[in-house]
């Protein structure tokens, strides 16, 4: 039986390229209210099956989850009611719209065919 010799420097430098690809492909998220906003419904998205996971790039749906993001931003909504510039409260208005439309063709949509 012969012993394997790991060169440990490669699988570090490996493990270093493969992170900082990852970390290419998602544009960071603005540390702001909309940057909240937008990081909440990148997730009701993903839970309606619209997004793949970022990781997995596999579709699923859990309209529980989802269904309970889009109740965090309306309360979002109401708790900054006021305390919004006008272009954050157009903005969360119109996701919220939008994500609550995207739940009913979700909810409604059949289910895939199964394959034979």
């Amino acid at each position: 039986m012969t012993d394997k010799h790991v060169d440990e420097d490669w699988k570090r430098q490996a493990q270093t390229e493969k992170e900082e690809i990852a970390a290419e492909e998602l544009p960071p998220i603005p540390l702001d209210f909309l940057g909240l906003v937008s990081m909440l419904a990148t997730q009701t998205l993903m839970h309606l099956g619209a997004l793949p996971h970022p990781e997995t790039g596999a579709t699923s749906k859990n309209l529980t989850q989802a269904q309970m993001t889009i109740d965090i931003l309306e309360i979002l909504e109401a708790k900054t009611k006021g305390n919004l510039t006008k272009e954050e409260e157009e903005a969360l208005r119109n996701i919220l719209s939008d994500l609550r439309m995207a739940f009913v063709r979700s909810v409604h949509e059949p289910p895939p065919a199964a394959k034979s």
